[in-house]
């Protein structure tokens, strides 16, 4: 469960204040709005990189306001993907687990399980300066996940991509998300990327966040 409770923001002269959401366990949720809205600001509230001056941020039914990015127990990708350059793949999608002392087999057995349900087991020697566009976001997204976070947040994921490979992205995120479980908060200015994966739409309207009927 995601419950932003009346959340106020700053960003430089940028300001959100009074931005409430609730995404029920399990949903997949998409959060729509035009570029500089505070989409992006918004997200990095919820991950604990922008500090809040008014609100609560719970995360499932837990209040995280004021804890560590590392304490809040969710999985993030940013837009830029922020892969690590000198780590393979295998490492890459490792490190959450290395950074909480994993056993070596559990560690081992979890980046296997990873691959193969984002299918970039071929990729795992490999560094990121090699990949595609969509490798790569398959790469961040393990990456994420691979400490079963019970919350996952998207920052415009496949804005990137071109067409045919966003279409497979969205068929593997709407299939991970259903695997796994995990609430997802997808942003994006997309409409159709909405249509595909929404069970709960919310858009930003004057400064707010209002909730749509999914499409």
């Amino acid at each position: 469960m995601i419950h932003l409770d009346n959340l106020g923001v700053r960003s430089g002269d940028f300001t959100l204040e009074g931005v409430s959401l609730r995404v029920p366990t399990g949903a997949y949720a998409v959060l729509m709005g035009k570029t500089g809205c505070g989409k992006t600001t918004l997200l990095e509230a919820v991950c604990g990189l922008r500090s809040v001056h008014a609100g609560r941020v719970v995360l499932c039914d837990r209040d995280v306001t004021r804890l560590r990015p590392a304490d809040r127990g969710l999985g993030y990708v940013p837009q830029d993907l922020v892969l690590f350059p000198t780590l393979t793949v295998r490492d890459n999608m490792g490190f959450a687990l290395h950074a909480r002392h994993w056993a070596a087999p559990d560690l081992a057995a979890r980046i296997k399980e990873m691959a193969e349900m984002l299918g970039v087991t071929h990729l795992l020697g490999r560094y990121p300066r090699g990949l595609s566009g969509g490798e790569s976001q398959r790469v961040a997204l393990g990456r994420a996940l691979a400490f079963r976070p019970r919350v996952l947040l998207l920052d415009e994921p496949l804005s990137a991509l071109d067409e045919d490979t966003r279409a497979e992205m969205v068929d593997l995120l709407r299939s991970v998300q259903r695997h796994t479980g995990v609430t997802v908060l997808h942003i994006t200015h997309s409409r159709a990327e909405a249509t595909r994966l929404a069970d709960r739409l919310f858009v930003f309207d004057r400064g707010g966040v209002r909730e749509e009927a999914p499409p």
